[in-house]
C-alpha cells in the first residue's frame, strides 16, 4: 500500500533567500515592539511618564497598526509587494528612528504612531509574500522557520537592547533596531526580485471598490471571524504572565529572565518542528494536537500555587509547544483561503484584526483579574476558563477553513509559487 502522506518538497537556494530575509524582517518588527516593556521601569522617568501614559504608549502601536491594516488593504493587492514592503519597512525604520531621538513623552507617543502604521502592514505584506512564493505543501515549514523571529526577540534581541539600554541609555535599543533594519532593508531591495504576477490575475481596481470586495466576500469574513477569535485566546494570558508567575507561583523576580530563555531557546527549536509536521501530517491535525496540549496546559498553569522552578520552566515550554502548534497551522491554513488577486487585502485585513483583538484581549482579562495588596492575582483561573472556550471554539471554526482549503485546493487558480522555484 503506498504511503498517503504527501513528499516533503524542497526548497530552492531563492526560496532560501526569501525566507531568510522575512524571518530577519520579522525579527526587527517584533523586537521594537518588545523592547518597549523591559523598557519602561527606565523610560518613564526619564520622559517623567505616569503608568497610564506608559500604557497608552505601548497600546498605540497596536491601535496604529490595526487601523493602517484596513487603510492599506485597498492597495495591497495594486503594486509590486516587493515596493509595497520596501516602502512600509522604510516608514517602520523612520519611525524607530524617532524612537531613538524622542526626549518628551508625546514625541515618543508620536514616533511609536508613525512605527505602528507602517509596522503593521510590514506584517501582512510578508504573510502574502510568502503565500506567493510558496506552494500550500510548504508553508507548513515557512510558518515555522519565520516564527522562530518571534522567539529570537526574546533570547537574543531583549537581552542586547537592555545590555545597551544599561550602558548608553534607553535610546540606544532602537538605534540598534535602526543599524539591523538598514541592512535587512538594502537586502531586500538588492536581492529579492519583484513580486508582481498576481498583478496579471485582474484589471486594475478602485482602492475603494477592492476593499468592500474583501471584506464582504463571505468566505473571508468566516476567516475573518477566526482569526479575530485565535488572536482574542492568545492574548489573554500574556499581559499577566509575569506577574503571575512572581507572585502567584512564588519565583524570585531574579529567576524570570531564565525562564524566558529556555523557553525562548525551546521556540526557537520547536518552529521548524512543528512547521514540518504540518506539512507532512497535515495543517489541521497539527492544529487540534497543539490545540489540545494548549487546553492542558493552561488549565495547569492558571490554576498553580507556590511551584519549583523546574517545574515552571516545564510548564511554560509544554504551554508555547501548544502555541506553536496552533499558531503555525492555522497562519498556513489562513494563507490558503484569499484568491491570488486579493491576498494582499486579504492579509491586511487579517493583520488588523490581530492587533485589534489582541488589545481587547488584554482589557478584556484586565477586566477579569484582581490583584491582592501582596500583588497576588486573584480570577486567573477564570482568564485561563475563557481562553479555553475560545481554543475549543476555533477547532470547531478550523475544521469548516480546513475543509474549504481542501476543497478549493484541486481547482484554485495557478498558483503563483510556480515562479518562484527558478
Amino acid at each position: 500500500m503506498s504511503s498517503t502522506k504527501p513528499p516533503i518538497v524542497p526548497f530552492s537556494s531563492y526560496q532560501k533567500l526569501v525566507v531568510a530575509i522575512l524571518a530577519f524582517l520579522q525579527f526587527t518588527v517584533i523586537l521594537d515592539f518588545m523592547i518597549m516593556s523591559p523598557l519602561g521601569a527606565v523610560m518613564m522617568p526619564a520622559l517623567d511618564m505616569q503608568p497610564s501614559q506608559f500604557g497608552v504608549a505601548v497600546s498605540v502601536y497596536a491601535f496604529s497598526a490595526g487601523i493602517a491594516g484596513l487603510l492599506a488593504a485597498g492597495f495591497a493587492d495594486k503594486y509590486d509587494r516587493k515596493k509595497i514592503l520596501i516602502f512600509f519597512y522604510s516608514g517602520f525604520v523612520l519611525g524607530t528612528f524617532l524612537c531613538g531621538i524622542a526626549n518628551t513623552y508625546h514625541f515618543l507617543l508620536l514616533a511609536r504612531m508613525v512605527t505602528g502604521l507602517f509596522g503593521g502592514v510590514v506584517g501582512s505584506t510578508c504573510l502574502a509574500i510568502t503565500t506567493d512564493l510558496f506552494p500550500l505543501e510548504m508553508r507548513g515549514r515557512v510558518m515555522g522557520l519565520i516564527q522562530t523571529a518571534f522567539a529570537g526577540s526574546q533570547i537574543l534581541g531583549l537581552p542586547i537592547g537592555l545590555f545597551l539600554s544599561n550602558h548608553w541609555g534607553w535610546h540606544a535599543p532602537f538605534l540598534m533596531i535602526v543599524v539591523v533594519s538598514s541592512i535587512v532593508g538594502v537586502i531586500i531591495w538588492t536581492k529579492m526580485k519583484p513580486i508582481d504576477a498576481h498583478l496579471k490575475l485582474h484589471p486594475d481596481r478602485n482602492p475603494v471598490h477592492h476593499l468592500i470586495a474583501t471584506v464582504s466576500n463571505r468566505r473571508y469574513l468566516f476567516a475573518f471571524g477566526t482569526t479575530a477569535l485565535l488572536s482574542l485566546g492568545g492574548f489573554m494570558l500574556m499581559p499577566f504572565g509575569s506577574a503571575f508567575t512572581v507572585h502567584n507561583m512564588g519565583i524570585d523576580l531574579e529567576r524570570l529572565p531564565l525562564i524566558y530563555l529556555i523557553t525562548g531557546m525551546s521556540a526557537m527549536v520547536m518552529g521548524p518542528i512543528v512547521g514540518r509536521l504540518c506539512d507532512r501530517i497535515g495543517k489541521y491535525k497539527t492544529f487540534v494536537i497543539g490545540s489540545l496540549i494548549s487546553i492542558t496546559m493552561v488549565l495547569i498553569y492558571t490554576s498553580r500555587g507556590i511551584t519549583p522552578l523546574p517545574y515552571v520552566i516545564l510548564i511554560n515550554v509544554i504551554l508555547f509547544m501548544g502555541i506553536f502548534s496552533r499558531m503555525i497551522p492555522a497562519q498556513a491554513l489562513m494563507s490558503a483561503i484569499p484568491d491570488p488577486s486579493s491576498r494582499g487585502a486579504f492579509m491586511s485585513v487579517s493583520s488588523s484584526l490581530q492587533q485589534i483583538s489582541g488589545g481587547i484581549a488584554s482589557v478584556v482579562a484586565g477586566l477579569i483579574v484582581v490583584a491582592n495588596p501582596d500583588g497576588s492575582l486573584l480570577h486567573f483561573n477564570v482568564v485561563g476558563y475563557v481562553m479555553l472556550g475560545t481554543v475549543g471554539t476555533s477547532m470547531f471554526l478550523m475544521y469548516f477553513i480546513h475543509r474549504s482549503v481542501q476543497e478549493n485546493v484541486g481547482k484554485a487558480a495557478p498558483t503563483i509559487a510556480q515562479t518562484a522555484k527558478t
